[in-house]
């Protein structure tokens, strides 16, 4: 059962299937979300010269080797199991989670390439066949960019998955891709529901902005997103730019038993909508969070830094704030509770001038 609420569960609530209603007007006006910090608008000048940079320098971007990774074990994923945590990276920020018996999906990528002109997995292919997934209590979507919603991918779980839940004016993209109108969710910040009275998902703020082409800029929410079981409780930040939100989300929801932050795709040109690693350390700390689970990195080409450069920084200064930073290969199960993968794998990959 599912229900809905902006505070405590109504757990014999009829069940909604569609709630798009928009609870803050100051933040959405003239048909677009405006969200807490701006999307970056450089000049003509500062994006001839970014795109100049990304087209025609190489900064290590891509790795010369291919990086390992190991074929899903899903027997972890498959447990229904009501007192566990586990989680496996499937590159980038796409994961699976079994939280207390719960499967679930987060911003689910399975194709190679994302767009037409978009960038290509450099880390290989998604190390797990959709057809052997199990079916899903959910698929949680943080915003629209092609880089976490993927048309294919949700078009061919669209039959395992029991509910999609997105942020405001994200379902009506579903629909349009043959989505069953009564299987999404649309939640606005601050807003809950509950999977059969036990597990509450929450949609949470986030620094960013959203769009899929020149015309529909920040037309749909984007969201970070808690989850919360009987025994466990856990953060996705989808994008974000670091600010002052995490520190209210972690003073309602948390503390967390692992934090999954954004570390990759940086830089000055953009730094309102997306962290610098220094910064998801943070913004971990901010959350009151325990184990630090990074995402966003090592997949796709989309900034002007070594692909590596994410992860050297942030267990850098995880390591100086006292914090446990989870480091899995692509494919690798992160069980709390248990050992976690921590060695530092990406540096015999990285070229010898920078090791």
């Amino acid at each position: 059962m599912l229900a809905l609420t902006t505070s405590a569960p109504a757990l014999n609530s009829p069940k909604p299937v569609h709630n798009p209603k928009i609870h803050d007007p100051d933040q959405h006006r003239d048909g677009r979300f405006r969200g807490n910090g701006k999307a970056p608008t450089p000049s003509i000048a500062e994006f001839a010269a970014t795109t100049w940079e990304f087209l025609f320098t190489r900064n290590n971007r891509t790795p010369d080797l291919s990086l390992p990774r190991v074929r899903v074990e899903l027997a972890h994923f498959k447990n229904p199991g009501d007192n566990q945590l586990n989680v496996t990276w499937l590159g980038h920020s796409s994961l699976m989670l079994n939280i207390d018996g719960f499967k679930i999906l987060m911003d689910p990528v399975f194709q190679k390439r994302v767009s037409i002109l978009g960038p290509t997995r450099f880390n290989g292919d998604v190390p797990v066949d959709i057809g052997q997934l199990p079916d899903l209590d959910a698929i949680i979507i943080s915003h629209d960019h092609y880089d976490h919603l993927n048309k294919h991918s949700l078009q061919q779980l669209q039959a395992k998955a029991g509910q999609f839940i997105v942020p405001l004016r994200v379902g009506d993209r579903l629909v349009d891709w043959g989505i069953p109108r009564e299987k999404i969710v649309e939640l606005d910040w601050w807003e809950e529901m509950y999977l059969d009275g036990k597990l509450r998902i929450a949609a949470t703020p986030a620094q960013h902005f959203t769009g899929r082409g020149l015309t529909d800029r920040n037309k749909t929410l984007w969201s970070s997103w808690v989850v919360t079981g009987p025994n466990h409780n856990i953060f996705f930040s989808g994008d974000s730019g670091y600010f002052d939100g995490f520190k209210r989300i972690g003073r309602k929801y948390g503390p967390f038993d692992m934090t999954f932050l954004e570390c990759g795709a940086y830089n000055e040109a953009w730094h309102s909508v997306h962290m610098f690693p220094e910064e998801t350390v943070q913004a971990h700390l901010d959350l009151d969070g325990g184990l630090l689970h990074p995402i966003h990195w090592a997949t796709f080409n989309l900034s002007l830094h070594a692909w590596y450069e994410p992860m050297e920084r942030l267990t850098t200064a995880a390591a100086k704030a006292g914090i446990q930073a989870v480091t899995p290969i692509v494919g690798a199960t992160t069980v709390f509770g248990q050992p976690v993968p921590v060695n530092r794998w990406w540096q015999p990959f990285m070229p010898i001038a920078a090791s």
